[in-house]
């Protein structure tokens, strides 16, 4: 079963009653990963920017 997280809604939906695509983030394989969906495109978002600085040839130019 798949795992959805309602950004509107802010709760863990199922196949069975996900919202529209527009409101879900997922799918998720476990209900906790969908839970902290938030949090883990934070990270992801945190880690693709260093990686783009990185690439750009800006590593830690704001230090």
């Amino acid at each position: 079963m798949a795992y959805w997280y309602n950004i509107a809604s802010k709760q863990v939906e199922t196949d069975e009653n996900r919202s529209r695509n527009d409101d879900v983030m997922g799918p998720y394989d476990t209900e906790d990963e969908a839970r902290n969906a938030i949090s883990s495109a934070a990270e992801n978002t945190e880690k693709w920017d260093a990686e783009d600085k990185k690439w750009d040839g800006e590593e830690d130019l704001e230090d």
